[in-house]
């Protein structure tokens, strides 16, 4: 199993701190959860069914004309290359390390490109997997480009598969209206922006086809039918994600303004994190954790990521951290 943020019950171990008093901002999820509404009965009772409207509110949210349910995005990342026979397939790195993983487990050569490698590469893959906006550097780009490289590999029989796990607070970047073209599959993830993680909810984003064969790999009943009820709700609760959005984009901004105010201005991020790369980032991510705040820390690129506090306290807390670390450490 790879390491991953959200480990908090392993940190209250390591650290020895009670649950309760840790700032966990090592998972990159809304702060604000989305109340949950009341589940009837019947969702608990009966096996899930596909056609209670989840499928149409989830086309309508992201713009897309055809979804597949899952039990978060991860399972498509997993079940993905089970479609394809071996081949290439480069991702786009540093990024979700799941990706390029569910790849080699299933016997395909792998090539880790930077941004600046891909129009090199790009003719000699099979697959290009894109994280956009990048976990955990944050970097976006555009729909053009992202359609330019599903052109030249769609040509050849090839995928374009991008993860917009991060992108619900620039829907105007999304190739969620696009994702009907042969070769290009997009996964969207509800549990970040809904702030929702625990309900394992995401949805695949291709042409009928694909989503037929991705189906049969998934197999029935793989959504439960409270988790579609609340899912659906959610997604079309258009005045609350207008609130979410503002929210974090707001805290976004300030959490950036509050490590460049300590020395640690942030190298990337998006709406709901920011990513700090520094030599002391093993050192920082222990000195906060023994004061019971919780950061997800990459070793092998030194980096940091910081998810979004959710108030004023919080950002007191984290403010008065970096504090005792300038008069530790500075």
């Amino acid at each position: 199993m790879l390491e991953h943020g959200g480990r908090l019950r392993k940190a209250v171990r390591q650290y020895g701190i009670a649950e309760v008093d840790w700032l966990d901002l090592s998972s990159g999820l809304a702060p604000w959860p989305f109340d949950v509404p009341a589940i009837p009965l019947r969702a608990w009772a009966r096996l899930p069914e596909t056609d209670d409207g989840l499928e149409q509110a989830a086309c309508t949210y992201y713009g897309a004309a055809h979804v597949l349910p899952v039990a978060g995005s991860q399972m498509a990342i997993q079940l993905l290359p089970r479609l394809r026979r071996s081949g290439k397939v480069g991702v786009l790195s540093p990024c979700y390390a799941e990706h390029a993983e569910a790849w080699r487990r299933n016997g395909y050569i792998v090539r880790e490109v930077l941004e600046s490698e891909v129009d090199f590469f790009l003719d000699s893959l099979d697959v290009l997997v894109v994280v956009n906006p990048n976990n955990p550097t944050g970097l976006n780009l555009s729909p053009e480009r992202l359609l330019d490289w599903h052109a030249r590999l769609a040509q050849r029989g090839g995928w374009l598969v991008v993860d917009e796990a991060f992108m619900d607070v620039t829907p105007q970047l999304s190739l969620a209206a696009h994702a009907h073209q042969v070769g290009l599959i997009v996964l969207r993830s509800f549990g970040k922006f809904f702030g929702l993680a625990g309900v394992r909810l995401g949805f695949v984003l291709a042409e009928q086809h694909l989503l037929r064969l991705l189906a049969e790999q998934v197999g029935p009943w793989a959504v439960s039918g409270p988790t579609r009820v609340l899912g659906q709700t959610c997604l079309l609760d258009t005045a609350a994600h207008t609130r979410q959005r503002q929210r974090c984009e707001a805290a976004s901004q300030r959490l950036s303004l509050l490590l460049a105010r300590h020395g640690f201005k942030p190298q990337g991020g998006c709406a709901l994190f920011q990513w700090l790369v520094t030599e002391h980032a093993q050192m920082l991510h222990d000195f906060m954790a023994h004061r019971g705040i919780l950061l997800r820390l990459f070793t092998n690129t030194s980096s940091l990521r910081f998810g979004l506090p959710a108030d004023d306290a919080e950002f007191l807390r984290l403010e008065q951290a970096f504090v005792a670390y300038a008069e530790d450490f500075q």
